[in-house]
Formats: structure tokens, sequence, C-alpha cells
């Protein structure tokens, strides 16, 4: 019946559509691909397909051979022009043509046989669109994947990868789930911290995020920064010292201040390489861990964000917690660490949401009352 061939040729343009707009709304595609041109189209190809249905099958007797034979005729027709539309169109219609020519239970075997073509001649994409779909699509879960197993490497475990530069980070999607999975090659420099080493690194991490300035000048101290300490610091977050003393977790890197940290840089070469001559060996490579890093965080485009130095600190007071509990043998003590830790885990919660509430730029004094009813841990 020709209604029913019109349904099947309105649903299937129905499911191009919508499957289109779940896609966009995900961020599969640009912007551009649901231009007026790819819409008119959708819209006109979708119009001549149900002309076709009404007119050829109209003055035909339903259940003929003529019926099945002009049938079948005009539904190689409408696959050949679905699978134009979506050559034409690329993107999430490709996607959703390729979908459509895997249906061989549901669709007629004219449909699928033609879209079948797009799984393997669909057109080919430049590197730049491929670029694209990467950064849009993992983009940029990667660098908060990263970040966390740098901090699980460094503050908890003490067992560092120390050369992640691009070549040796590898990013795909896991089959079982879907998610940014990370893999790291090249397993010939790993750095063992010791365990002074490692706490002092913590505590200074700490005191750094919670602005605690003298904190910072102790901890960088026992890791020989000396005399030197604001310079240290600003090497370790890539961050001004009035950053460092506003406090580094309240907004990531501007453009100034980026501009700021390289011009004074060539500055300060001596004082920097008097620093590198006293800090341990250990730390050389961490300072180069973390270079290496925020290269990848700058070409990811989520550099320094508040959200990173905040998955650092959730590490750091884990790492902290955890060594307490193993150098004492009371019960008591080690519940009482796990409470400490709990509430101070919460505490970076909150100061998380605060800082997404500020970004919605919401009424200043209720943060202001949040602030001061829930100061930050030190």
């Amino acid at each position: 019946m020709a209604r029913k061939a019109l349904k099947l040729a309105s649903w299937t343009s129905m499911a191009l559509a919508a499957s289109g707009i779940y896609f966009y709304s995900n961020k599969y595609l640009d912007p551009n691909d649901f231009g007026a041109v790819r819409v008119g189209r959708a819209v006109a190809t979708t119009a001549v397909i149900s002309y076709d249905y009404l007119t050829s099958l109209k003055s035909v007797p339903y259940g003929s051979e003529e019926y099945l034979q002009l049938r079948s005729k005009v539904h190689l027709r409408s696959a050949r022009r679905l699978c134009e539309l979506c050559c034409a169109n690329r993107g999430t219609f490709i996607k959703v043509g390729q979908h459509l020519g895997a249906l061989d239970y549901l669709l007629p075997e004219e449909y699928t046989s033609t879209l079948k073509v797009l799984h393997s001649q669909a057109p080919q994409s430049s590197m730049q669109e491929i670029r694209q779909v990467i950064r849009e699509d993992l983009g940029k879960e990667i660098s908060r994947h990263l970040g966390k197993m740098y901090s699980e490497m460094i503050f908890v475990n003490g067992f560092v990868h120390c050369d992640p530069h691009p070549g040796n980070v590898l990013v795909r999607k896991h089959p079982g789930t879907g998610k940014a999975e990370i893999v790291l090659l090249d397993h010939g420099l790993y750095q063992m911290l010791t365990e002074e080493f490692r706490l002092n690194y913590c505590h200074l991490w700490q005191s750094l995020i919670w602005t605690d300035m003298k904190r910072v000048k102790e901890y960088s101290q026992r890791l020989g920064a000396g005399d030197l300490y604001p310079l240290f610091a600003c090497m370790l977050t890539a961050r001004s010292w009035d950053s460092v003393n506003r406090g580094i977790s309240q907004a990531p890197v501007t453009a100034t201040e980026d501009l700021e940290i390289r011009n004074n840089a060539a500055n300060y070469l001596p004082q920097i390489s008097h620093l590198l001559n006293h800090v341990p060996r250990q730390m050389l490579l961490i300072l180069k861990t973390n270079d290496l890093l925020r290269g990848i965080e700058a070409a990811l485009g989520t550099r320094a964000s508040a959200s990173s130095f905040l998955n650092m600190s959730r590490c750091c007071i884990r790492a902290l917690a955890e060594h307490k509990k193993k150098n004492t043998c009371s019960f008591f003590r080690r519940t009482q660490i796990s409470f400490s830790e709990a509430f101070n885990l919460w505490q970076i919660n909150l100061h998380e949401l605060i800082l997404r509430v500020k970004g919605l730029k919401l009424a200043d004094r209720v943060l202001a009352l949040i602030c001061w009813l829930f100061p930050a841990p030190l």
C-alpha cells in the first residue's frame, strides 16, 4: 500500500533528523553541519521520496505482481536518494545511514543493500576534521583522566612515568564502556619517589592549593628551594607569584598571565639554574613531567584549570591520611584520621561547587556566607 511505503520513508527521514539532533547535542558535529543548506537538502529529499511513493503506487492494485515490481523500484530510487543525501551532508547523516544499512530485519532489502556502501565507501574526512572530532569527543575527558592518573602516581603511589610527551600517550575509547582510555608507552624512564619526598611534595601542593604561604615556604625549603621558594612555587604551578598568593585554584591561567610568565622567564634564568642545582634529582624529573603534562593540557585547551588542582588536592589528602593511618596502632586514631579525610574531601567537593556557582555569577552574599561557614582546610 502506498501509505505504508510513505510511512516507511517518513519514519526513515525522521530517524535521520532526530539522530542528527541527538549527535549534534552531544558535540559529534560542527554547528555548521546543521546549516540552512543541509536542512534544506534533507527536507527536499524527504519531499521527493514522499511524492515518488504517492504518485508511483497510487494507480496500481495493491499486492499485484506489477505493484511489487514497481514498489521495489521506488524503494531503490528512494534508497539511492537517501544515500546521496548522507554523502552530501556528511557527518551525522553518514553515521545514521550506516546504521540504517545494518537494519536488515526491519528495512526492505533495497534500502539496506544501497546504504551498506556507506560502511566501506563513505566520503573521507580531512585530518583537520578528524582532529576536531577527537577534541570534541574526547578532549578535551582526556585532560581530566591524565591529571588523575599522574596525581595518583605522584602523590599516592610514588612511582612515576616521567616521559609523558604526546608520542608516549595514546588515547582510545574503551571497547566496553565507550569512555576515553589513556595508554602510556615507553616505560624506560620511571622515578621511584622516597617516602619523605612524596609526603613533603603532598604538603607543598596542599599549601599551594589552599594558599597557606607559610607552609608553602616551609615545604619548598624542605625540598631544597631555600630562599628562592617564590620562584620554586611559580615553576611548579606555572603561575605568576600574584596568582599563587591569590590562590591557584580560584581561576585558570589567563592570556595576560601567560604572556607575563613568558616575558619574565628569561630574566630569572640565573636563579632558575641555581634552584635546579639544589633541588633533589627526584624533583628535576617531576618538574620535567609537569612541563610535559602542561604541554598536553595547553594543546587540549585545559591548562591549569581549577578542577585539575582540586583533583590533585584529593590525591594529596588521601596520601597523607594513608600515611598517618599506617603509622598508628590506635583504632581510635585511625578512625579519627578517616573521618578527617572524609571531611576534607567533602570540603573540596563543596569548594568545587562554589567555583561553579561563581562561574554562574549568582549572589555574592550567598557565596560569602558559604565560604564563612565552611572555610577551606589547611
